[in-house]
């Protein structure tokens, strides 16, 4: 004859858990990610931008093929990293941006990307 059960096991559920929340554990820290601090600029009046004329800014042109132009010069996409990096030395003050409005999201990030890897500290993003 069989005994009957009288009581439910909970061992094995309380092993799934526990490693539920083991694994829960090591992958929180990883979803941890950095992402793009941005802050908006205040409306400056065109004649206080003639009269800081000591402001020393880079700025690159995304047009709406997604190429790069730096000093209305064409740069290429795989040496966008290295002229930034060479060229940001002159220009202490930052970075900006000019995208036409038919460039696509992935190249203004691209370039982004490559600007903080090549140490500049501010870039601001403008439409031409």
């Amino acid at each position: 004859m069989r005994d009957t059960f009288n009581e439910i096991n909970i061992t094995p559920l309380t092993d799934i858990f526990l490693v539920l929340l083991i694994i829960m554990m090591v992958i929180a820290p990883l979803l941890d990610q950095q992402g793009i601090s941005l802050s908006v600029p205040e409306n400056v009046e065109q004649s206080q931008v003639e009269k800081d004329n000591e402001t020393k800014i880079l700025t690159v042109m995304v047009t709406k093929n997604n190429k790069y132009y730096i000093h209305n010069e064409e740069v290429a996409p795989d040496m966008l990293g290295t002229v930034l990096s060479r060229e940001i030395k002159d220009y202490p003050d930052g970075l900006m941006i000019e995208t036409d409005d038919e460039a696509t999201h992935g190249a203004v990030v691209k370039l982004m990307d490559k600007a903080r890897y090549a140490g500049v500290k501010a870039i601001s993003i403008d439409r031409m």
